[in-house]
């Protein structure tokens, strides 16, 4: 057994593999997970490579521990992914490939535990219509229970046992009573589905494709080899069914082929698991669907995770951690609303989900089918290079569904006029509102402000409530009676008086959708609210609840941020209301108005999906402005040729690339002095002249946590030399001192 030697990858900032001997019985692979002893503690890492000798003197090695049974080694196509991404996105190997892993798998002591057959417990139909009413008012903590089982669907025992201490005994008793029903899933066992999805897939009937849709599935159908595509649908154009058919005949044709769908939100998950588990009913008790997000408990995540890397999962349906998975026989790979900002990571290995799936894609041949309805300047301007192929829908799915029109609200013209309005709500909007409750229809209001108000002011002083912690004002959450700082999480109560003048009569300034939500009230009598944002859906399976009940038509007006705007199917909205989006247009950020008429096509995108008439009142003081104008005309394309001939004319992406340096320190001038340290650093790299750095400057919001923060932007007409470059000036950047942290974004999106 002597004279195996290994080099294992950790999560650690270095880009190095370390050495260690091999002196178990069981043969070393690349990809295996074992446990090593590093410094004085026990990590977990991942062999990368076998030798069989090592350049460390042999009384500097150490053994490696112990070996992960119940993860089968990781292939080299999934090690060439990781690699890929660690050297594209300028971080060390180990800090790709562990932290893509599920924490069950980095953590040593809970190996044994994943062979360990896993239970689930789940609400029967009688547990369903008795509980949580049946229980004492006082008994909170079996209530608590009770109602989690009820919004998450199911709950594993980890889960359980964090919510009462007795939970097991407990569900095994409501079991006995037939309140519970009770599963133990082997481990290497394909996830179950219930019987009911089974019998819903019997009476739902597949929808006819229109000319459009059968032309782009039989496109990416005769794809061979690498092949991306970008699926320019509008909204309601039905791109969901184009990858339902897709897939089926990927599975038809493949036996055994894996395919891996994104989505942007977690909030997203629930309902195209329903719409894939309800079409490939009668195929899931060999072909499993699997979810992967950071909502999933951590047990269910591992082993729906070990269900794709071992090939039981046959669908993968995720966020963008998802797109680090491993799928030995991936054959196709979906991202939907490819456009969405949520596909690029902002902390950590900053990546994007999105150009990693194009990557993986190209990486094994296979098709990629990016859809939106208004798709990213990078995408559609490879589109009109070639790269991508491009398939349109140009229609709705439904026969008598139509886009919605578009009208313009222009604020300064009532006002000017003297009309009544609404804590925000005009005349028009308001009426449009009570004419859809009359109807029995919905209606939305997209408002991307949660909380109360943006922030609390002073009239007679001019004093403004702001974080103590960050340079940022804090935000108004009325019903918690609490001023909060949505950057650090600072809280406190609300004063009586102004900490400055003593004035009384402080007030909010600005609107969130707690105060849209308190307007309606008055503005429209009697119609059932809802509100949708980060603050109502903090409890896991809470959103699902809200969603089900717009859904179920117990909402009449329904109030939320962006978690509204994308991707919902809501057949009953016929109007969508869309407030203060003028912000946005004088932003600082180039890609601004790319984000603003995204989210305002997507949001526009609610009403009218089930043959409603459906209309969409945008309220701005700024009628005139040209993005305005070609959101009425649902104008897409004519809006992506603008702004990428802008972005040509600027020399911005996607026609210069770039990188972003961010520094952190106690004081803005030791973060600035170190980004000018770098700058001077980078002068001296050869090759660097095709380089191009600007000044060192503050981040809008300079101070988070009492960390004084400041960037470097640089950017190169040459990806290669932008990479050579930024590998080159690592090193140096590891020299330099006096900052907390820094870290280096490659494709930035916030600057």
């Amino acid at each position: 057994m002597t004279g195996r030697y290994v080099r294992v990858a950790l999560d650690h900032p270095l880009d190095a593999l370390y050495d260690y001997r091999y002196g178990l019985d069981s043969a070393p692979e690349p990809g295996m997970l074992v446990r090593v002893p590093f410094g004085r503690r026990d990590v977990v890492g991942l062999i990368c490579e076998v030798n069989a000798h090592s350049d460390v003197p042999a009384n500097k090695l150490r053994d490696v521990s112990a070996v992960c049974a119940a993860c089968p080694p990781l292939s080299a196509q999934w090690l060439a992914l990781a690699g890929f991404a660690a050297d594209y996105y300028q971080r060390g190997l180990g800090e790709v490939a562990l932290p893509a892993l599920p924490q069950a798998l980095r953590d040593p002591s809970r190996w044994a535990r994943l062979l360990a057959p896993e239970e689930r417990y789940r609400l029967s139909p009688q547990g369903r219509a008795a509980l949580p009413d049946a229980l004492p008012a006082r008994a909170q903590a079996l209530r608590r229970l009770a109602q989690a089982l009820a919004d998450a669907g199911e709950l594993d025992a980890a889960a359980a046992r964090a919510l009462h201490p007795k939970a097991i005994a407990t569900l095994e008793a409501w079991c006995e009573a037939g309140w519970v029903e009770h599963e133990s899933i082997e481990f290497g066992a394909a996830p179950s589905v219930a019987n009911s999805a089974a019998q819903t897939a019997a009476m739902v009937e597949v929808p006819r494709l229109s000319d459009e849709q059968a032309e782009a599935v039989e496109a990416i159908g005769a794809a061979s080899g690498f092949a991306p595509f970008l699926l320019h649908g509008v909204t309601g154009s039905g791109k969901t069914e184009v990858y339902l058919r897709a897939l089926a005949a990927l599975l038809e044709r493949e036996p055994g082929a894996q395919a891996l769908v994104l989505v942007p939100e977690i909030n997203l998950t629930p309902q195209f698991e329903a719409a894939f588990r309800t079409r490939f009913a009668a195929r899931l008790a060999d072909e499993a669907i699997v979810t992967l997000h950071s909502g999933l408990a951590e047990g269910e995540r591992a082993r729906n995770w070990l269900a794709a890397h071992t090939g039981r999962a046959r669908i993968v349906l995720g966020t963008r951690l998802a797109v680090l998975a491993s799928l030995p026989r991936l054959a196709m790979l979906v991202v939907d609303e490819e456009h969405d900002p949520a596909y690029k990571q902002q902390e950590g290995l900053r990546y994007s989900a999105r150009d990693l799936a194009v990557w993986r894609a190209k990486q094994l041949g296979v098709p990629v089918v990016l859809g939106s309805a208004t798709p990213s300047l990078e995408s559609w301007w490879q589109t009109e290079q070639g790269r991508y192929t491009r398939l349109t829908l140009s229609r709705r799915a439904i026969a008598d569904a139509v886009l919605p029109t578009v009208k313009l609200i222009d604020l300064e013209e009532e006002r000017r006029r003297g009309r009544a309005s609404f804590e925000g709500l005009s005349g028009p909007l308001v009426a449009a509102m009570k004419a859809r409750l009359e109807r029995g229809e919905q209606s939305l209001l997209f408002l991307n402000r949660r909380g109360y108000a943006p922030t609390l002011a002073c009239d007679s002083c001019g004093w403004v409530a702001g974080c103590p912690r960050c340079s940022a004002y804090v935000v108004l959450h009325k019903p918690e009676r609490a001023l909060r700082c949505h950057h650090c999480g600072w809280e406190s109560r609300i004063p009586h008086s102004c900490p400055e003048c003593g004035n009384v009569d402080i007030a909010p300034m600005g609107r969130g959708t707690q105060r849209i939500e308190e307007a309606l009230a008055s503005a429209v009598p009697g119609a059932r609210v809802l509100r949708i944002d980060a603050d109502s859906t903090r409890r896991k399976g809470s959103a699902q609840a809200l969603f089900s009940d717009v859904h179920a038509g117990e909402v009449d007006i329904l109030v939320g941020t962006q978690m509204i705007a994308k991707g919902h199917d809501f057949q009953r909205v016929s109007l969508v209301g869309v407030l203060n989006a003028d912000n946005a247009l004088f932003s600082h950020d180039f890609r601004a108005g790319e984000r603003l008429f995204a989210q305002l096509m997507q949001v526009s995108g609610r009403a009218g999906r089930a043959g409603l008439a459906g209309e969409v009142l945008v309220q701005t003081r700024y009628p005139r402005h040209a993005l305005y104008h070609a959101l009425a005309r649902q104008d897409y394309v004519g809006f992506a040729n603008t702004q990428v001939a802008e972005r040509r004319d600027a020399h911005l992406p996607p026609f210069v690339y770039q990188a972003l340096l961010r520094a952190e320190g106690r004081t803005l001038e030791a973060a600035l002095a170190f980004l000018a340290q770098a700058a001077e650093a980078l002068t001296a790299i050869a090759g660097a002249e095709r380089v191009m750095a600007y000044d060192a400057v503050p981040l809008t919001i300079v101070k988070v946590m009492n960390v004084h923060r400041a960037q470097l932007l640089v950017e190169s007409q040459s990806r290669a030399a932008l990479q050579a470059t930024l590998r080159a000036w690592q090193p140096a950047l590891r020299a330099l001192r006096g900052v907390l942290r820094w870290n280096l974004e490659v494709d930035p999106l916030d600057i």
